[in-house]
């Protein structure tokens, strides 16, 4: 997921498959075509959308809502047969960034420290500049604070154990950096034995999404649209929740799940744009669905894993400003490859031709090139747009194809 309407990736394959006892068949609108490549110089590929492409385009839901459509209309054509819940929860977030064996947080007031008894101990104003959780000896847990550049122990305890201030904002110093987070802030050991710690932020799931939404997509965007965020967003959540990423948390906080800011991230319109969906998600089968988003899904979304994540138009993404210029800047796009750059990560000395498989008509699943000597190496779509930072697998090869099976 990147910043800025930029959206939800899934991982993408680095596998490269050699040889042609490739494919069971493919999906019934798989077509494939094939590309006379030139011995040198490079090849232009003309693309559209950003990210996957599954599920909700952001930009498409901002071209639905400045078209009138509601939240509830928009999240009903991005994550079709899908139904409307509701969900109250605390969520675990792993603070990726912060992998010291230490929780250093900033003083304030009501700030304390929750025991594993479930005791919270109020912390004094003795004007500390900063506290910590940290391991002691024995692997106990340790309370310090530190005035003028020392360290002084004020308590140990058996046991993981978080600051809290009633709620209010704490702020964390970790990476070189400090940022505010609402809730817990807990080192928590990644197993029974281990003496390193992990730093989990322990929040009520509305409280997680002021720190998502607004890292996700514009708050200034229309609300219509930063509230189809907010639920997806929440959903995306809730499904992480029953599938939790480890054992001592649920999400992380980076591109690898959702991207989340904290309390410094919050803005006041997506904040009211979570309050106005409050609760609510998408449900398939009675259970939290997957509701992927990307930025733009280029005019066609992505088919996904479920049947709410389907391949189909998306007349939504390529809305106009009212000045008639594009709003969407991911819908259509260009970008050349060296075509010795293809020759050196395919391993072929000289490629001549390849065969595209598209799963869709329009997503690129997978490429075939074949060298003059004869050599054929197979990479998926992913792989190809991570070997050359392309936007999406939304592209075609430009030029005249030399068949078309």
């Amino acid at each position: 997921m990147r910043r800025g309407a930029l959206g939800l990736t899934t991982a993408l394959l680095s596998s490269v498959l050699v040889g042609t006892g490739l494919d069971a068949a493919p999906a019934s609108a798989a077509t494939t075509t094939a590309y006379t490549l030139p011995s040198t110089g490079t090849v232009t590929l003309a693309g559209h959308g950003y990210g996957h492409g599954h599920g909700m385009s952001q930009y498409g839901a901002q071209g639905a809502a400045l078209a009138g459509q509601t939240w509830q209309q928009i999240t009903s054509f991005y994550y079709p047969g899908t139904s409307r819940s509701t969900l109250a929860r605390t969520i675990r977030v792993k603070i990726s960034a912060d992998t010291s064996r230490d929780v250093v947080v900033g003083p304030r007031s009501g700030l304390g420290v929750l025991l594993p008894t479930g005791e919270v101990r109020a912390l004094p104003s003795n004007g500390a500049e900063r506290w910590r959780l940290e391991v002691a000896s024995g692997n106990r847990a340790s309370v310090d604070y530190l005035i003028q550049g020392t360290w002084t122990r004020w308590t140990t305890f058996d046991g993981d154990g978080a600051f809290t201030a009633g709620g209010q904002p704490i702020r964390l110093y970790y990476a070189g950096t400090s940022h505010r987070f609402r809730g817990n802030l807990a080192a928590v050991r990644p197993s029974a034995t281990s003496t390193d710690r992990d730093t989990i932020n322990v929040l009520s799931l509305e409280d997680y999404l002021k720190g998502v939404v607004p890292s996700e997509m514009p708050a200034s965007w229309d609300p219509d649209a930063v509230a189809a965020q907010a639920v997806a967003a929440r959903t995306y959540a809730a499904y992480q929740l029953q599938t939790p990423q480890g054992s001592t948390y649920d999400i992380c906080d980076t591109t690898s799940c959702q991207v989340y800011g904290g309390n410094d991230a919050e803005w006041a319109a997506s904040n009211a744009a979570i309050a106005a969906t409050k609760g609510v998600i998408l449900t398939s089968g009675g259970k939290p669905a997957f509701t992927q988003f990307s930025s733009s899904s280029g005019g066609f979304t992505s088919a996904g894993s479920f049947s709410y994540l389907p391949a189909k138009d998306d007349p939504y993404d390529a809305w106009k400003r009212s000045d008639g210029s594009f709003g969407n800047p991911n819908h259509s796009w260009s970008a050349t490859v060296d075509v010795a750059d293809i020759e050196k990560k395919t391993g072929i000395a000289n490629v001549a031709k390849v065969s595209v498989l598209m799963n869709d008509d329009h997503h690129v699943s997978k490429l075939t090139f074949t060298g003059t000597g004869g050599k054929v190496v197979t990479v998926y779509g992913d792989t190809f747009r991570s070997w050359f930072g392309l936007r999406s697998t939304y592209f075609a090869i430009t030029g005249r194809p030399t068949t078309t099976p």
